[in-house]
């Protein structure tokens, strides 16, 4: 008399795969190649830490690909990453410096009041009053600075600097595209390494403001240089050519990266073991790269050209704009650890092995309370017991498709599919044990058996 195999139960193949001098089962990679010999397998393992390698350099350089590719390409998506920088306050308060130093560097206090102490003394004033009120081009500097200031504080922080601010980086994304590939122009400019953001629209509503304030002279304040720098590096002209790679081969990147991951592993004499370890060398990959970033980060504040007036400003730029490249590296750290723990609690290990028998303990325990409760699974519970290992393999891979198109995943998707698979495998694990107490059930009951009765 025979039953259906256990699913999750070591196997002869895995046994097999223990034992010296054996081949080795499917489940602990120990194929060999055909024609079996020790050139073959040597060639067919090099092969397989070549590509396994390169698919663990390859897999940050994939995510900043993409990065390059949907966030810095991609205007839509630009304008959404840069516009809560609008209400950031270190750059509303470079913002508000530079509309200051624009619409304030055209007047001259000590030129303003010995203009007007000349005039008046032309017109009898006596030469003692004249030369007092000659001097007080300090205070006429500091009552304009401080009308000025207040006037372009209130521009900036009305919706209106928001809208400004949307607009002008919507129209400047050509210019990054044109900083990073060469192609394209917009109102943010790119020279020498330095991009600016043109805030004439902002200088020109603050001016009109101090009109509207009662200060006339302001309407004649001519147009001056009104550039607020982004951000700027030396490096720039050679992120280009690196920038055109990566926005040609844009989205088939990662997909490649993916595909040499899986030829990697599949010509492992040990896939289990192969998967394992390219999940944790990615993994390390792209936590070497984001730590890279932070002292990348330190060091570019700790050392900001003369053109950047404001440091908090450059650090909220620098961070908003490489905010999704943190995210995705994180992300790629948290799935390469959760990939390589599901390789080896599915493994032949004493504790996952332990931690798989406590499962299926548990499951039959609740099997047969349900089945002493007249709760039984029916033909979806033999189901189960029978293609258990084809329907787990199935539910991982659509989890796995879902997360290829998931529209940039974080460590909170990465989290919320692997809870909904162990759901769905605690499910099936449940499935399972009542298709097995059912099977316990009516072999007790088959007729011929001594004890049948009731």
């Amino acid at each position: 008399m025979t039953e259906p195999p256990v699913p999750e139960s070591p196997g002869p193949e895995e046994r097999a795969a223990t034992a010296p001098g054996t081949r080795g089962g499917a489940g602990a990679g120990g194929d060999r190649p055909h024609g079996g010999g020790a050139a073959g397998r040597v060639a067919r393992s090099t092969a397989s830490a070549v590509l396994i390698v390169l698919t663990c350099i390859l897999v940050p350089v994939a995510l900043l690909a993409t990065w390059v590719h949907d966030i810095a390409l991609d205007t839509d998506r630009y304008v959404a990453t840069v516009e809560p920088l609008a209400t950031d306050p270190a750059v509303q308060d470079a913002a508000v410096h530079r509309i200051t130093e624009a619409v304030g560097a055209h007047v001259n206090g000590p030129q303003v009041a010995g203009d007007i102490a000349s005039w008046l003394q032309s017109q009898g004033l006596p030469p003692r009053a004249a030369d007092a009120l000659s001097r007080l081009g300090p205070q006429i500097d500091s009552a304009v600075d401080q009308a000025v200031t207040k006037i372009a504080t209130r521009v900036v922080d009305s919706g209106a600097f928001a809208t400004v601010w949307t607009d002008a980086n919507r129209a400047a994304h050509n210019a990054v595209v044109h900083a990073l590939t060469g192609k394209g122009r917009g109102a943010v400019g790119v020279s020498d390494g330095t991009v600016t953001l043109d805030v004439g629209t902002a200088v020109d509503r603050a001016k009109q403001q101090l009109v509207d304030a009662g200060l006339k002279p302001a309407a004649k304040i001519p147009q001056v240089n009104k550039q607020l720098v982004l951000f700027q590096s030396d490096e720039l002209a050679k992120f280009r050519k690196g920038a055109r790679l990566l926005d040609i081969v844009g989205n088939w990147f990662p997909v490649i990266v993916v595909l040499l991951g899986v030829a990697g592993v599949f010509l492992a004499h040990g896939r289990r073991r192969a998967l394992a370890r390219t999940a944790l060398g990615a993994a390390f990959a792209c936590l070497v790269v984001a730590v890279a970033l932070v002292v990348g980060r330190h060091y570019y504040l700790d050392h900001l050209p003369p053109q950047v007036q404001s440091k908090a400003a450059a650090s909220a730029v620098f961070d908003t704009l490489l905010r999704f490249l943190r995210v995705s590296l994180r992300t790629g750290i948290v799935l390469g650890v959760v990939i390589a723990l599901g390789a080896y609690f599915v493994g032949p290990g004493r504790l996952p092995v332990a931690v798989r028998g406590t499962s299926d303990r548990t499951a039959d325990s609740a099997a047969r309370w349900a089945a002493a409760h007249h709760v039984t699974t029916g033909r979806v519970g033999a189901w189960a017991l029978a293609y258990r290992r084809a329907a787990a393999l199935g539910v991982l891979l659509i989890i796995a498709l879902v997360f290829a198109l998931w529209n940039h995943p974080t460590v909170l998707t990465v989290l919320l599919l692997v809870l909904v698979l162990l759901a769905v495998l605690a499910v099936l694990a449940l499935l399972a044990a009542g298709g097995r107490a059912q099977l316990d059930a009516a072999r007790r009951t088959a007729p011929g058996t001594p004890r049948d009765g009731a």
